[in-house]
């Protein structure tokens, strides 16, 4: 039988969940970063994000929020900008929902931005046409078949 030698299993590199309950300061966005959305996740500690400036950009998930900030499409993402490559960009904060509702209420997120949604935009097409999945048969109908 080997020798344990480390600190601790499973349990201990799952650690407490403290950030869920305190409140933290809302960050706005300074020079060389800007606000995204995420469109859908690649894997790999990569995601492609739609920025408000109008690029769709692959970002990459920094260390320090691999495996301990979970990011999902829909996601509202603080990003920061590479000088040297325009087409990437690096995760630098995850906004909570309620931060994102109050970055759309100052005005730093347009209004086309639709929140707490699955995938950003393209979603309209299908509003449009009622939205039933569902066809209604009448007894008579279901009598035949």
């Amino acid at each position: 039988m080997p020798k344990n030698k480390g600190k601790g299993g499973k349990n201990r590199k799952r650690g407490k969940n403290e950030a869920e309950d305190e409140k933290r300061e809302l960050v706005f966005k300074e020079d060389g970063q800007e606000y995204a959305q995420v469109l859908r996740m690649l894997g790999n500690g990569r995601c492609e994000a739609l920025c408000i400036d109008g690029t769709k950009r692959l970002c990459h998930i920094r260390g320090k929020m691999h495996k301990k900030v979970w990011i999902a499409s829909g996601d509202i993402i603080l990003v920061g900008l590479r000088d040297y490559q325009d087409d990437k960009a690096d995760v630098i904060l995850k906004y909570q929902p309620d931060e994102a509702r109050l970055l759309k209420a100052y005005g730093e997120l347009p209004e086309n931005v639709r929140l707490n949604e699955g995938i950003a935009g393209g979603m309209d097409d299908e509003e449009e046409g009622g939205g039933d999945d569902y066809v209604e048969f009448e007894d008579e109908d279901i009598d035949r078949i």
